[in-house]
């Protein structure tokens, strides 16, 4: 990669997204960010430098008033973080049809939106696209059976991310489905194994050691390969 790097994080209020561009903005890349308000921008406001963006993903006119904003930037990264937990308990039973709909849609078909968008962007040879899967998405893992259709929606992600990179045709294009680790954030829970510096620092690393390797790959954040 090249000395000034630029990296844009899609849903970075909080969490894993907010805990990626601190480690962004302390490696030296220049970093974009977004948020659904950037009215109330919280911690993200305070880091220098870094440039706030409004988007709710799963709202496609502002899809394109992003993809109008951020034309003529090349990005070294585009990581599409944003995504939900989705109605809990998760009872097949129970869910309405308009909580499915809008779990689905955050999780598996909104970030392909944005990366249709935006992949014309990312840097010929050496950038990468990523993507916030889970380990929970893999088809052949039992684990989180209670958090059944928060799976279903990862592995729904899994297989829409194959089909975009098939569609794309990018031969020299990098893109990673990544598993963060169990984190302790609001949505991994106070029980979890790792914390938000432990994951955004090896998700970064990865980042960086798969710049130049095209091709899709599911990892995890020691950059171990998982089973799709």
């Amino acid at each position: 990669m090249s000395t000034s790097r630029t990296a844009l994080v899609i849903g970075a209020s909080r969490g894993l997204g907010l805990g990626l561009v601190h480690r962004l903005h302390e490696d030296g890349w220049n970093v974009i960010a977004t948020l659904r308000d950037p009215q109330q921008a919280g911690a993200l406001g305070d880091l220098a430098g870094v440039r706030i963006e409004q988007l709710e993903m799963n709202d496609t006119a502002q899809l394109d008033r992003l993809q109008q904003r951020l034309q003529g930037e090349i990005f070294d990264l585009v990581f599409v973080n944003a995504g939900v937990m989705g109605p809990l308990p998760q009872d097949l039973e129970a869910v309405s049809r308009g909580d499915i709909g809008d779990l689905f849609m955050t999780n598996a078909v909104a970030p392909i939106r944005v990366a249709r968008r935006l992949v014309g962007q990312v840097r010929e040879g050496s950038g990468v696209l990523a993507f916030m899967s889970s380990i929970l998405g893999s088809v052949t893992i039992p684990d989180g059976s209670d958090l059944c259709l928060y799976k279903a929606s990862k592995a729904a992600l899994n297989s829409m991310i194959n089909s975009f990179v098939v569609e794309q045709q990018r031969p020299d294009l990098c893109v990673l489905a990544m598993h963060p680790g169990w984190v302790k954030t609001d949505m991994g829970g106070e029980n979890a194994e790792i914390d938000v510096l432990t994951s955004t620092r090896g998700m970064l690393e990865q980042v960086k050691a798969q710049s130049g390797n095209g091709g899709l790959r599911f990892i995890n954040y020691l950059g171990e390969n998982l089973t799709w």
